[in-house]
């Protein structure tokens, strides 16, 4: 299954806004290509850069809409 990179702006808490960027067969290359892409945006530009490992870009771009429910803290994790 391929890598997927995707650039993900939230303008706001219900809608996601997502850019495909490049698709990689290879984990350490699609590592390095996010993490160079995520070097070069500035810092609270509210750009995030993706990475998600998914059969196709169908499913990787259902995976990164879903909203997931935040962990809770417990008290002695804290």
């Amino acid at each position: 299954m391929p890598y997927f990179i995707y650039k993900v702006t939230q303008p706001t808490p219900i809608v996601k806004n997502l850019k495909f960027e490049k698709e990689f067969e290879n984990f350490k290359e699609a590592k390095n290509f996010s993490r160079d892409m995520r070097s070069e945006l500035p810092l609270n530009g509210g750009i995030t850069v993706k990475m998600i490992h998914a059969a196709n870009q169908l499913q990787a771009e259902e995976l990164l809409m879903e909203k997931r429910e935040e962990t809770v803290t417990m008290e002695w994790e804290k």
